[in-house]
C-alpha cells in the first residue's frame, strides 16, 4: 500500500523537569514529550502518524496544517478568585 506524506507545524515547549513538551495546533489532543529536542521530534512524528492512522481507519478526513501566521504571544495574566 502506498504512503502519503503530510507536514504539520509542531511547538516545542521546554518542560520544567527537563526535556520538551510537543503539541500540534492542527491536531487537537496530540501531545507528546522527549528528553532531548531530537527525541521530542521523533516522538512528535510518531504521535502524528498514529493520530492520522486512527483517523484514516475510522474514515475521518485528515486535517490540513494550521499555518501560524504570527509568533505566539507569551504573557502572564493575574486573576483574583474569591475565597470560599
Amino acid at each position: 500500500m502506498a504512503s502519503k506524506q503530510y507536514s504539520y507545524t509542531v511547538l516545542f515547549e521546554p518542560a520544567e523537569e527537563g526535556g520538551y513538551i510537543v503539541t500540534c495546533p492542527a491536531l487537537p489532543g496530540v501531545v507528546t514529550e522527549g528528553d532531548t529536542l531530537e527525541e521530542a521530534r521523533a516522538m512528535a512524528k510518531d504521535a502524528i502518524r498514529c493520530y492520522l492512522e486512527s483517523l484514516a481507519k475510522d474514515g475521518e478526513p485528515i486535517p490540513k496544517d494550521k499555518e501560524l501566521k504570527l509568533d505566539p504571544v507569551k504573557e502572564k495574566v493575574t486573576v483574583a478568585v474569591p475565597a470560599a
